[in-house]
């Protein structure tokens, strides 16, 4: 399967755009690393720098590097929207309670 995941929000929390200071959400970051070690892809997009135009690339792969995200592509530039509609689409927080929550994974986010 092919997974695209959004970082901000969802692998990292980051206040605003303070991409800096991110920190990550580890109990996330494993679960992601789970499905690419059962051979899916991953695909991380990030909207960082679409309204800015500042190329975060270079920090956003360091950082994915450096909390042991394992991926598949890193890419920035996803449009800015306030709402996606798609249908394919899952909300993260339902997906992490459900997937944590209930067992299938059980970590420990450190970080919280």
């Amino acid at each position: 399967m092919k997974y695209i995941v959004d970082i901000d929000g969802t692998i990292f929390n980051t206040e605003g755009n303070d991409y800096e200071n991110s920190t990550p959400i580890l109990e996330r970051i494993a679960h992601i690393n789970s499905l690419f070690d059962q051979g899916n892809e991953i695909h991380y997009w990030t909207a960082r720098g679409s309204s800015s135009g500042k190329d975060h690339l270079p920090l956003t792969i360091k950082q994915l590097n450096q909390w042991g995200c394992k991926y598949t592509t890193a890419n920035v530039g996803k449009p800015v929207y306030d709402i996606w509609i798609d249908d394919k689409a899952q909300n993260d927080k339902s997906y992490f309670d459900n997937v944590l929550n209930v067992g299938i994974l059980n970590f420990h986010n450190e970080t919280d």
